[in-house]
């Protein structure tokens, strides 16, 4: 079993530019995941969870024979034949037919919520809605690491759609490597002269302990379309939520509160 592990592990890693990599995302010893590679030693339960909801697959799927295990992870990769897309993209015309222009929200932002995966720490990551072909698109960079720390970061990128249907702006974004997580974000459109601040509220789950599907406030703080980018993503990162480069305004903007009486989390309007 080691071996067939082994072999399958090795395989997931290849998606990446370095087993490095895959260790700081998953936040693993570098000395113990090679033992995991060459066969050495099997990962503990819990270990094999985070290993299994990191690349996607379920622990009797990573068991199977390498050429099996390589021909299913090839067909959930395998590009869909244009005639296969026909469906999926009628629905993607109707949300773009009913979307608004977004031309307005065009730009850079800092994005904050509370973290899924670290508790009680809030992430601030790089976002931008842009343009191209008259449809609005979102990209956003998590750089997931201590500022002022010195373990290397682990980067997340998420691309999707943006749409402004029935006066709500919608992001909807994937994990561009693996294709393993998906959100939604809900935001109320700005009405102030200069978009400044969008609030919301948004719906997904870690890559990390458990997949535990969850939701919660977001804040996107406007900084405007000319802006350097490697000085703003310097600035991002996982932070404390007494951390002063987080405003207190902000934290309390996220902060996530069910009120007695309620029963769903909500957001008002700002």
């Amino acid at each position: 079993m080691s071996q067939t592990f082994a072999r399958n592990l090795d395989f997931l890693c290849s998606h990446y530019p370095s087993i490095a990599e895959v260790c700081r995302k998953l936040e693993f010893n570098r000395q113990q995941f090679n033992k995991y590679l060459n066969g050495q030693s099997r990962p503990s339960r819990h270990n094999m969870r985070r290993i299994c909801d990191f690349f996607g697959v379920t622990e009797s799927e990573i068991l199977l024979e390498p050429a099996r295990f390589e021909e299913l992870v090839a067909v959930r990769r395998r590009p869909v034949l244009s005639e296969s897309l026909s469906r999926p993209m009628q629905h993607l015309d109707a949300l773009y037919g009913a979307s608004q222009s977004l031309e307005r929200y065009v730009g850079f932002y800092f994005r904050y919520f509370y973290s899924f995966g670290h508790a009680g720490r809030i992430i601030k990551s790089l976002g931008t809605i842009y343009e191209e072909d008259g449809r609005h698109y979102w990209k956003n960079i998590e750089l997931i690491r201590d500022p002022g720390g010195s373990a290397p970061a682990t980067v997340n990128k998420y691309v999707g759609a943006a749409f402004l249907i029935a006066d709500r702006i919608f992001l909807v974004e994937y994990e561009s490597l693996l294709k393993n997580s998906v959100t939604q974000v809900t935001l109320y459109p700005c009405y102030r002269s200069r978009v400044d601040r969008l609030v919301g509220i948004q719906t997904g789950g870690p890559v990390r302990r458990g997949r535990k599907p969850g939701a919660s406030k977001v804040m996107l703080e406007y900084l405007g379309r000319d802006v350097d980018v490697r000085r703003a993503l310097r600035q991002s990162g996982l932070f404390d939520h007494d951390d002063p480069r987080i405003g207190r305004d902000i934290v309390e903007t996220i902060t996530n509160v069910i009120p007695a009486g309620g029963h769903v989390l909500e957001v008002d309007e700002p």
